[in-house]
Protein backbone atom coordinates (compact mmCIF):
# COMPACT_ATOMS: atom_id res chain seq x y z
CA UNK A 1 0.00 0.00 0.00
CA UNK A 2 1.12 3.39 -1.16
CA UNK A 3 -0.14 6.65 -0.61
CA UNK A 4 1.53 10.20 -1.27
CA UNK A 5 1.23 11.47 1.98
CA UNK A 6 2.47 8.47 3.83
CA UNK A 7 6.30 7.70 3.64
CA UNK A 8 6.63 4.76 5.20
CA UNK A 9 3.76 2.85 6.57
CA UNK A 10 5.52 1.21 9.64
CA UNK A 11 6.28 4.62 10.55
CA UNK A 12 3.60 6.34 9.95
CA UNK A 13 1.16 4.17 11.79
CA UNK A 14 2.66 4.46 15.18
CA UNK A 15 1.69 8.08 15.46
CA UNK A 16 -1.70 7.55 16.03
CA UNK A 17 -2.89 7.62 19.24
CA UNK A 18 -6.90 8.11 19.29
CA UNK A 19 -9.16 6.25 17.85
CA UNK A 20 -12.96 5.87 17.34
CA UNK A 21 -15.05 3.04 16.86
CA UNK A 22 -17.80 2.31 13.80
CA UNK A 23 -19.92 -0.62 13.08
CA UNK A 24 -21.15 -0.65 9.63
CA UNK A 25 -24.67 0.07 9.13
CA UNK A 26 -26.33 -2.23 6.24
CA UNK A 27 -27.34 1.12 4.86
CA UNK A 28 -23.96 1.67 4.10
CA UNK A 29 -23.29 -1.20 2.03
CA UNK A 30 -23.74 -1.72 -1.83
CA UNK A 31 -24.64 -4.23 -4.12
CA UNK A 32 -21.96 -5.83 -3.81
CA UNK A 33 -21.96 -5.65 -0.30
CA UNK A 34 -19.51 -3.63 0.83
CA UNK A 35 -19.34 -0.11 2.19
CA UNK A 36 -19.98 2.15 -0.42
CA UNK A 37 -17.19 4.34 -1.53
CA UNK A 38 -18.31 7.46 -0.29
CA UNK A 39 -18.75 5.89 3.34
CA UNK A 40 -15.58 6.26 4.84
CA UNK A 41 -15.77 10.59 4.42
CA UNK A 42 -18.43 9.98 6.71
CA UNK A 43 -16.60 7.97 9.19
CA UNK A 44 -13.09 10.03 9.18
CA UNK A 45 -15.56 13.15 9.80
CA UNK A 46 -17.00 10.76 13.29
CA UNK A 47 -13.63 10.64 14.37
CA UNK A 48 -12.17 13.93 13.22
CA UNK A 49 -15.17 15.18 15.74
CA UNK A 50 -14.36 13.41 18.49
CA UNK A 51 -10.89 14.40 18.23
CA UNK A 52 -11.53 17.84 18.03
CA UNK A 53 -14.17 17.69 20.99
CA UNK A 54 -10.64 15.43 23.02
CA UNK A 55 -8.50 18.42 22.13
CA UNK A 56 -11.17 21.18 23.30
CA UNK A 57 -11.66 22.39 19.76
CA UNK A 58 -15.05 21.87 18.94
CA UNK A 59 -16.60 23.16 22.09
CA UNK A 60 -14.70 26.79 20.93
CA UNK A 61 -15.83 26.84 17.82
CA UNK A 62 -19.65 25.50 19.05
CA UNK A 63 -19.87 28.72 21.53
CA UNK A 64 -22.77 31.06 20.70
CA UNK A 65 -21.12 34.15 19.68
CA UNK A 66 -17.57 32.92 18.36
CA UNK A 67 -16.87 33.74 14.97
CA UNK A 68 -14.96 31.11 13.71
CA UNK A 69 -15.74 27.50 12.37
CA UNK A 70 -14.06 24.66 10.81
CA UNK A 71 -14.15 24.51 6.99
CA UNK A 72 -13.30 20.63 5.05
CA UNK A 73 -10.84 21.73 1.97
CA UNK A 74 -10.14 18.54 0.56
CA UNK A 75 -10.56 15.26 1.86
CA UNK A 76 -8.31 12.21 -0.08
CA UNK A 77 -9.43 8.55 0.80
CA UNK A 78 -7.14 5.38 -0.06
CA UNK A 79 -9.11 1.74 -0.26
CA UNK A 80 -7.05 -1.10 1.17
CA UNK A 81 -9.56 -4.09 1.08
CA UNK A 82 -13.57 -3.99 1.07
CA UNK A 83 -15.59 -3.73 4.19
CA UNK A 84 -18.70 -5.25 4.94
CA UNK A 85 -22.13 -4.73 6.52
CA UNK A 86 -21.51 -5.48 10.46
CA UNK A 87 -18.00 -5.03 10.94
CA UNK A 88 -16.64 -3.26 13.57
CA UNK A 89 -13.65 -0.82 12.69
CA UNK A 90 -11.45 2.05 14.63
CA UNK A 91 -10.84 5.01 12.63
CA UNK A 92 -7.63 6.70 14.10
CA UNK A 93 -6.88 10.30 13.82
CA UNK A 94 -3.71 12.46 14.08
CA UNK A 95 -2.44 15.75 13.45
CA UNK A 96 -0.03 15.71 10.68
CA UNK A 97 1.02 19.29 10.13
CA UNK A 98 -0.30 22.26 11.60
CA UNK A 99 -0.35 24.84 8.96
CA UNK A 100 -1.17 29.14 9.18
CA UNK A 101 -4.89 28.29 9.53
CA UNK A 102 -5.48 25.22 9.38
CA UNK A 103 -4.51 21.43 9.99
CA UNK A 104 -3.63 18.09 7.95
CA UNK A 105 -5.52 15.62 9.16
CA UNK A 106 -4.56 12.18 8.74
CA UNK A 107 -6.91 9.00 9.65
CA UNK A 108 -6.14 5.35 9.35
CA UNK A 109 -9.13 2.62 9.58
CA UNK A 110 -8.58 -1.12 10.99
CA UNK A 111 -10.85 -3.81 11.35
CA UNK A 112 -11.16 -6.15 14.61
CA UNK A 113 -8.18 -7.98 12.94
CA UNK A 114 -6.02 -5.84 12.96
CA UNK A 115 -5.98 -5.37 9.31
CA UNK A 116 -5.88 -2.00 7.21
CA UNK A 117 -8.87 -1.30 5.20
CA UNK A 118 -8.62 2.01 4.73
CA UNK A 119 -6.22 5.59 4.80
CA UNK A 120 -6.93 8.93 4.47
CA UNK A 121 -5.92 12.23 4.70
CA UNK A 122 -7.80 15.97 4.80
CA UNK A 123 -7.39 19.61 5.43
CA UNK A 124 -9.44 21.86 7.94
CA UNK A 125 -9.09 24.93 7.56
CA UNK A 126 -10.30 27.55 10.62
CA UNK A 127 -12.72 30.17 8.71
CA UNK A 128 -14.53 33.79 9.75
CA UNK A 129 -17.37 33.80 9.82
CA UNK A 130 -17.74 37.32 8.50
CA UNK A 131 -14.96 37.02 5.78
CA UNK A 132 -15.20 33.46 4.53
CA UNK A 133 -11.47 32.87 5.01
CA UNK A 134 -8.79 31.03 5.99
CA UNK A 135 -8.84 32.62 9.92
CA UNK A 136 -4.72 32.56 11.20
CA UNK A 137 -3.81 30.28 14.63
CA UNK A 138 -2.31 32.47 17.04
CA UNK A 139 0.54 31.33 18.72
CA UNK A 140 -0.99 30.72 21.95
CA UNK A 141 -3.48 28.56 19.57
CA UNK A 142 -1.20 27.10 17.86
CA UNK A 143 0.60 25.68 21.24
CA UNK A 144 -2.08 24.58 22.25
CA UNK A 145 -2.79 22.10 19.49
CA UNK A 146 0.55 21.15 19.90
CA UNK A 147 0.05 20.29 23.46
CA UNK A 148 -3.31 19.11 23.09
CA UNK A 149 -2.47 16.54 20.54
CA UNK A 150 0.67 15.58 22.61
CA UNK A 151 -2.06 15.03 25.64
CA UNK A 152 -4.24 13.12 23.66
CA UNK A 153 -1.25 11.01 22.47
CA UNK A 154 -0.27 10.19 26.50
CA UNK A 155 -4.09 9.01 27.50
Amino acid sequence: MKANYIENFEEWKQDFFFSAPVQVRFSETDMFGHVNNTVPIAYFEFARIEFMKEMGLMQRWLQAGNELFPVVADMQVDFVQQVYFDEKLDVHVKIARIGSSSVDVHYWTVNEKGETCFTGRGAIVQVSKQTNRGYPWTKEEIEMLQMKHLAVAKK
